[in-house]
């Protein structure tokens, strides 16, 4: 899966639990950029890329994140390991 299709993917899924069909996620997006990215709506986020992908995140690993594209490069190495 490229990365062009893992944003894609995001955006989708970011729309769809933060309920805003005008989020456009990019590289440097962060959670304060993205109204309803709060400490509920980051577990909500997590939870539906883990079951869209299939792949899990441990703690540590999200909490390490600094954007959207740290997100991007993190999933791309989970569907590639």
């Amino acid at each position: 899966m490229t990365d062009a299709e893992i944003y894609d993917a995001l955006n989708d899924i970011a729309r769809d639990v933060f309920d805003n069909d005008a989020i456009a996620l990019g590289p440097e997006t962060r959670a304060p950029d993205v109204p309803g990215w709060d400490s509920q709506g980051n577990i909500m986020l997590i939870v539906a890329v883990e079951q869209h992908f299939g792949v899990r995140f441990r703690p540590a690993e999200f909490e390490a994140l600094k954007n959207v594209s740290d997100f991007v490069t993190l999933i791309s190495t989970k569907l590639a390991g």
